[in-house]
């Protein structure tokens, strides 16, 4: 499955931004999905995940409240919007596809990935 993220940009601490995901090339609803960020100079971190069938959800602690994970699998697409923005949720966004149906929030469960979408939240 192709990933394609989109909806990054810059925004000020406590504003909200949507981030969108477009899958192609298998069946979507087939496969759990996450979401990643890579700030610089630290790993890769989960932030997100929801099951295939959009049933049940996981989050980071650091961002439990703040952020929806959802998708729409008429539309082949995966969200994540973020509100109440943070100086340190600065980072790379990455969306993820596990070929699972339970949301998972392991890394190497993962075998695709877009190639991430960068949000700069400003002090």
């Amino acid at each position: 499955v192709q990933l394609q993220a989109s909806g990054g940009g810059l925004v000020q601490a406590g504003g909200s931004l949507r981030l969108s995901c477009a899958a192609s090339g298998r069946t979507f609803s087939r496969y759990a999905m996450g979401w990643f960020r890579q700030a610089p100079g630290k790993e890769r971190a989960f932030v997100a995940a929801i099951s295939w069938s959009g049933g049940s959800t996981y989050y980071a602690d650091s961002v439990k409240g703040r952020f929806t994970i959802s998708r729409d699998n008429a539309k082949n697409t995966l969200y994540l919007q973020m509100n109440s923005l943070k100086p340190e949720d600065t980072a790379v966004y990455y969306c993820a596809a596990a070929p699972t149906a339970v949301a998972t929030t392991e890394t190497k469960r993962y075998d695709y990935w877009g190639q991430g979408t960068q949000v700069t939240v400003s002090s």
